[in-house]
């Protein structure tokens, strides 16, 4: 009796022992089982990549296009796709890889990955990218793509300081030497891990030093290598289209929100974030380039409206998921500021001919916005920052990385103009500049009459 007792306690024993081990093991198997991407997360990076197309097919276009001067409307066009065009197959061949691939060695780490990924080599389907949390993924396929088109509207913003003068082959190389040796560096020392950036904290949420002080940077070491255009400035060389200008600049704030919530790589509360300082931080900034404009004893205009925005935009980009509504407006305002400054008072001083401005907003726009998002990450300024958040030292931070990437785009740069000079020659004839690009390089004009 005893025995038998003893037998059946045992099994009591052993089978509450197993049906209480079992959710361990389910638990364990969950974890070791990768992580599936969601659908709402999926569609929303979708959405978003799709959105910075918009911006640079036909948003930049229309408002680079509007801003230059009628005979010269289909070039700024084809330049842009062109140069867009080409980021997005360098991109999928070896510009991912080295941005994002997997781990290079220690010393080569903080400016480059390595090249396992050429070709996308390893991508599926199935594959996927991580996110800002964990366990979360999208489909990698997705994050190539939107990656791609960051690379595609950052080379073709720099194109706005030269346009009206240089030649569309010289275009073509200078965006493949210039991606390759300025653009695919730095998006890994900002956004990847290992990145010289990334792991001394520096924060950029949607692009402040990879695509504007980038792009602005490269942009007035270019104007300034390519020369003056001719008659500049004495003749007037006022936009021919701000109706286009407008609906551009529409196009662009519209797909901002892909640039800037998409960023957060998830349909969540940092996206949203992201979202409403991208409305009100442009608001702020349209509004306080009238202003000025009526400060500085001019009437407000359309093209100051624009400008506004655009610099709004700029600004806040790096700060879109890294600061509270109301730090957004202040940075925006203040970046309207600042960049009225330079592209009305400085640029005439200094004499170089950023055509379309792309220096005095998109450069200096993105210095404020990157050094203004060490203030603004604040929790006492209603940013996410956490309790222990030291603005001293991330300002410091911000200040390093916005020096460095305007000394790595200057000399990528010139690099890159160097070897498109010597390859095309870069500048178009006299005789093509005076008659207008449209013909000359194209054989097209934008305008029948």
């Amino acid at each position: 009796m005893k025995l038998s007792n003893k037998i059946a306690t045992g099994l009591g024993t052993l089978a509450v022992t197993a049906l209480t081990a079992m959710p361990a093991w389910a638990q364990e198997a969950a974890e070791a089982a990768a992580p599936v991407p969601n659908k709402g997360d999926t569609a929303w990076m979708m959405v978003s990549t799709v959105l910075v197309l918009a911006m640079i097919l036909p948003g930049l276009q229309l408002f680079y296009g509007g801003l230059a001067r009628s005979k010269n409307m289909l070039s700024v066009m084809t330049q842009i796709g062109g140069a867009a065009a080409l980021a997005m197959i360098i991109w999928v061949i070896y510009g991912y890889t080295m941005a994002f691939g997997p781990d290079a060695s220690e010393s080569l780490k903080p400016f480059i990955s390595n090249f396992d990924k050429l070709f996308l080599a390893g991508v599926t389907p199935d594959s996927t990218g991580a996110t800002f949390t964990d366990g979360v993924v999208i489909p990698e396929y997705v994050f190539i793509a939107f990656q791609m088109t960051f690379a595609a509207i950052t080379v073709a913003l720099v194109l706005g300081s030269v346009v009206e003068r240089i030649k569309f082959s010289a275009v073509l190389v200078f965006a493949l030497i210039w991606l390759t040796i300025v653009y695919f560096p730095v998006a890994h020392m900002v956004w990847a891990a290992g990145g010289l950036f990334f792991e001394m904290g520096a924060l950029d949420f949607a692009g402040g030093t990879v695509v504007h002080i980038n792009a602005g940077v490269s942009a007035l070491v270019a104007c300034i290598m390519l020369g003056k255009r001719i008659g500049y400035p004495k003749e007037v060389m006022a936009p021919h289209s701000l109706t286009l200008t407008f609906v551009g600049t529409g196009l662009l704030w519209v797909g901002w929100f892909g640039f800037n919530a998409g960023s957060a790589l998830e349909a969540n509360g940092s996206a949203a974030l992201a979202m409403i300082n991208t409305f009100v931080a442009t608001a702020s900034a349209a509004l306080a380039w009238l202003v000025v404009e009526k400060l500085f004893g001019h009437k407000p205009s359309a093209l100051g409206f624009c400008s506004g925005v655009i610099a709004g935009l700029v600004a806040v980009t790096p700060a879109a998921g890294n600061s509270g509504p109301f730090g957004a407006i202040v940075l925006g305002a203040v970046a309207s500021l600042v960049c009225y400054i330079f592209v009305a008072k400085v640029k005439p001083a200094l004499g170089y001919d950023d055509s379309l401005d792309a220096f005095g907003i998109h450069g200096i726009g993105g210095m404020i916005g990157a050094i203004g998002t060490g203030i603004v990450y604040a929790p006492s300024l209603g940013g996410p920052g956490g309790a222990d958040f030291d603005m001293g030292g991330q300002l410091v931070t911000q200040v390093l990385a916005v020096v460095a990437t305007i000394v790595w785009a200057a000399i990528g740069t010139a690099i890159a103009i160097f070897i498109a000079k010597l390859v095309t020659g870069l500048r178009v004839s006299p005789e093509v500049e005076v008659e207008g690009l449209d013909l000359g390089e194209h054989g097209e004009r934008a305008y029948n009459s």
